[in-house]
């Protein structure tokens, strides 16, 4: 179902966007993968090792319009079309309210709620003249419930969700599809954490999360799927 379409997966390099890439490319998807850093390059290689050629790779911040419209238009000059667009591109950091700077409030509002909006303002236009598209944007389950000491990275979810179920709203008349993937604690990078430690045994792998990308993006055109929310089914972690 998914053969030959394109997808832009920002956050690529590694950890639950590198899955989403090898699991999309399994599937017959076009990839284009943005990363911030040169690692990008690296699982654009890897990709190609595995036999996957159709993969173009952006070093690119997300939250850079400039940057992001460029990818867009690149991928449009190198495939002919967007089919999906996943916002995968997210950073957190955890502490209390009144040690965390500006700067920090805004680099991580910038990086995951503005880098959401401007990917998906960026390839809305085409989407829309093909009336046809998938925009999928990895949150969390933080953008349902509230948590100490994250105050910061849980306002951006609750953002993202806010922005997603409003863009849902203004482009189903033209055929896109708008949706959240909000899973639980996941064992991979986020927040400089270490994929495989001890401790997350018992957490979700970066394979469920692009497994849940697979399937919402798979839906047959006449349903939309708003939201995929994810759980360990072993909690070794609180939920207020």
């Amino acid at each position: 179902m998914l053969k030959d379409q394109v997808a832009i997966i920002t956050g690529a390099s590694r950890g639950i966007g590198k899955e989403i890439a090898f699991q999309l490319a399994e599937q017959g998807v076009k990839l284009a993968l943005v990363g911030s850093s040169a690692d990008i390059h690296q699982t654009g290689s890897e990709l190609k090792q595995r036999g996957f050629q159709h993969v173009e790779t952006f070093q690119a911040d997300v939250a850079n319009e400039q940057q992001m419209n460029e990818v867009v238009a690149q991928t449009l000059e190198s495939f002919g079309q967007i089919d999906i667009l996943v916002n995968n591109a997210g950073i957190g950091f955890f502490k209390p309210v009144d040690e965390t700077s500006i700067e920090e409030w805004k680099k991580v509002f910038e990086v995951n709620v503005q880098g959401v909006f401007i990917g998906a303002k960026a390839v809305l236009p085409h989407m829309k003249e093909r009336k046809s598209g998938t925009i999928i944007t990895i949150s969390s389950d933080v953008g349902r419930y509230t948590i100490p000491n994250g105050a910061a990275y849980t306002a951006t979810k609750y953002a993202v969700q806010g922005f997603s179920g409003s863009l849902a709203q203004e482009v189903r008349e033209y055929g896109i599809r708008v949706g959240t993937i909000n899973p639980g604690m996941v064992d991979t990078y986020f927040a400089n954490s270490v994929q495989g430690a001890p401790e997350k045994q018992n957490w979700l792998r970066v394979d469920d999360i692009a497994k849940a990308v697979v399937y919402m993006a798979s839906a047959p055109k006449h349903m939309l799927i708003d939201e995929i929310v994810l759980h360990p089914l072993i909690q070794t972690y609180p939920i207020a």
